[in-house]
């Protein structure tokens, strides 16, 4: 059953499905186009998520930390495990920050140990549990003897 419909309701009717088409496209758009400054925001927030260590893993030091071989197997590790987001020489993507920024730098080893046991999930930094807690000592003695002004990895 056909109901007639008048003009102006009709026009108005075309005016309102344009106006929705065009939001639609718009949002679409937005949220597949990277912004820059958003994607610097995020990296920040990312970032921020060492303060949220809680003070007890905070406050536990590497055990690894004067082993002269454990940066070497961090840095094999972080090859095969991180590189692809942070970048091989760790100064970040557009998927991941530079693992070389002064917060990361300065944060305390229990800190990133903490971080790297249960990652970052909503920013897509995941779980490393699984890998033993002697090869994320090692992750945690190659990061903190990055350079945080060097392009270049050690």
């Amino acid at each position: 059953m056909n109901v007639p419909i008048s003009a102006p309701a009709r026009e108005w009717l075309a005016a309102l499905c344009a106006s929705v088409l065009f939001l639609s496209v718009s949002i679409h758009a937005k949220q597949a186009s990277p912004d820059p400054a958003r994607a610097a925001t995020e990296k920040l927030s990312a970032d921020s998520e060492l303060g949220k260590a809680p003070e007890k893993a905070r406050a536990k030091p590497n055990p690894l930390e004067h082993d002269p071989d454990a940066v070497a197997a961090g840095k094999k590790l972080f090859g095969r495990h991180c590189s692809e987001c942070h970048g091989e020489a760790a100064d970040g993507t557009h998927r991941a920050p530079s693992l070389r920024d002064p917060e990361v730098q300065g944060a305390a080893p229990g800190a990133i140990f903490w971080i790297l046991t249960n990652g970052i999930v909503w920013h897509g930094m995941p779980v490393w549990s699984k890998l033993p807690e002697a090869q994320r000592w090692q992750l945690v003695s190659y990061l903190k003897s990055l350079d945080p002004k060097s392009s270049r990895a050690h």
